[in-house]
């Protein structure tokens, strides 16, 4: 009997991106802390310096500092999943595996055919994906309009 053999991870990985391109996805991931960093840092020094009102302009200036440092910093999700380490790949493939479950496929076109055309399936998919980025990334997720 030949082994099982499993399924590329590739083809797992460009659905993921063709998943999240299609509903226009970008996230950030990790950002977010610089800013408040920034913001809470230049606020505490104010208030070192000057009181109550070194709270208020240190804390502005840090809140305009933490807007300057993260924008930008919001990327497409297909970029993202596509510059994962090779763990953190491995990591959401086992994801997706567990909703895929046995489902046969020959090809990226096919795999992303079935899944496309399955609205609870993709919408696990979608799901799970969003979870991982939230969870084991600590990514904020925004919908482009």
């Amino acid at each position: 009997m030949p082994p099982v053999q499993m399924p590329p991870i590739n083809d797992v990985m460009k659905l993921c991106c063709e998943l999240s391109a299609n509903q226009q996805i970008k996230t950030t991931v990790k950002g977010s802390g610089k800013g408040a960093a920034a913001a809470g840092g230049l606020a505490f020094a104010g208030g070192l310096v000057g009181g109550p009102l070194g709270i208020a302009v240190g804390g502005a200036v840090g809140g305009l500092l933490g807007c300057w440092m993260t924008s930008g910093q919001f990327k497409p999700l297909p970029q993202i999943i596509m510059e994962l380490a090779p763990q953190q790949q491995q990591r959401l493939y086992e994801d997706v595996m567990a909703i895929l479950g046995n489902m046969q496929w020959t090809d990226l076109v096919q795999l992303t055919a079935l899944v496309m055309g399955n609205a609870t399936l993709k919408q696990h998919i979608t799901a799970a994906l969003l979870g991982y980025i939230t969870k084991e990334l600590q990514g904020e997720v925004h919908y482009v309009d």
